[in-house]
């Protein structure tokens, strides 16, 4: 009986043991989680907070391509790209004048963003694969959907690029044009010189002066780089758009909450046209009952809260940049000097494939 005594009191002290090494896993799991979790919620609110501070944002932008990002005289800056960078800045300051821009060549703009020297790039960047994950940095959207193509002197009298056998052609070094190039002449079995050179400006003027037969970048690019030559009639874009250069805004890996705000405001841009929000009306959209305008002008529910902005955030992106559609045409559009159609950057629901998910 007694050895039947001791036997029972080791297994209930080995049972209360096996239940304190449970108990001590488990408070140790719990603290490492929470641990993990306030160490992303610091780290998340790291870059806003660090914009916040410092009161202006630095945006990355072009070194001069008109439509998309370009100072005048008086260093105004205007443009597609530019105008995602003053929503930003309208979100977080209701003030879309609090942007410093950084104007980058392609070599240099993802040096700048890795080193934190800007907080955000918005300067015609295609979104690639490998761009995407060797860079330690993240596309947050599409701005504008793209594509190469070729800009040639009409005196040379060419239809089409397939009659560019043995040309020589001028390009700009550090993009995904001599990559699409190469691919677009060696699939067609036809022979081509590259002349490179380190800025578009660069380019455009050896294109112009004879020393290529043909300019190739970005169709956008195409249509604004013709306006710096003497005359621009005098040059055409050929038919062929030989790649897809899905451009848009990039920001560093490592701040998630940096990358929705980034995000969520070209979708806000996005989704205002959808929902019919132009700069005109939205005071007067703001009073609607509609539940997804009342969702997305932060009457009902709290989603600006959530991205670590305010309720109005929609309000003051669209306030100063307007919806997406006339930002699209009072920079490349119609109501610009490039009289670029909408084409592809249409919304979903009107031919062409800009779409953003539901503000819900």
């Amino acid at each position: 009986l007694r050895e039947l005594e001791r036997q029972l009191r080791r297994r209930v002290e080995q049972q209360e043991m096996g239940r304190m090494r449970v108990m001590k896993r488990l408070v140790t799991t719990l603290a490492l989680a929470g641990a993990v979790t306030l160490a992303a919620s610091a780290a998340s609110a790291q870059k806003l907070e660090e914009v916040k501070k410092r009161g202006i944002l630095n945006c990355g932008s072009n070194t001069g391509l008109a439509g998309f990002g370009i100072p005048d005289a008086q260093g105004n800056w205007t443009g597609l790209d530019v105008d995602v960078c003053r929503a930003i800045a309208a979100a977080i300051f209701n003030d879309p004048t609090k942007v410093r821009f950084i104007p980058l060549s392609a070599k240099d703009r993802f040096t700048a963003l890795q080193s934190g020297e800007i907080d955000v790039l918005s300067r015609n960047t295609t979104w690639t694969l490998s761009r995407d994950t060797s860079l330690g940095a993240n596309f947050t959207g599409v701005t504008y959907y793209d594509g190469q193509g070729f800009l040639v002197k009409k005196s040379l009298k060419v239809n089409s690029a397939l009659e560019l056998n043995s040309a020589s052609v001028c390009v700009q070094t550090g993009t995904t044009t001599e990559q699409n190039l190469a691919d677009y002449f060696k699939g067609n079995n036809m022979k081509y010189e590259v002349i490179a050179f380190g800025t578009a400006d660069e380019t455009v003027k050896a294109y112009e002066s004879g020393r290529c037969d043909v300019f190739t970048s970005d169709v956008s690019q195409l249509y604004a780089e013709r306006l710096k030559v003497a005359t621009p009639a005098d040059h055409v874009v050929l038919p062929e758009v030989i790649s897809k250069e899905p451009l848009g805004p990039m920001v560093r890996h490592g701040d998630d909450q940096w990358f929705d705000i980034v995000k969520w405001t070209l979708f806000a841009m996005v989704g205002a046209e959808e929902l019919g929000i132009t700069q005109k009306n939205v005071d007067e959209m703001a009073k609607s009952d509609k539940p997804e305008l009342k969702r997305a002008f932060g009457t009902d529910g709290n989603l600006g809260e959530q991205l670590g902005l305010t309720k109005d955030w929609l309000s003051r992106i669209v306030k100063a940049v307007g919806n997406y559609g006339e930002a699209f045409e009072r920079n490349v559009g119609s109501g610009s000097k490039l009289q670029i159609a909408r084409g592809l950057n249409n919304l979903w629901n009107k031919g062409g494939i800009q779409y953003s998910p539901p503000i819900r």
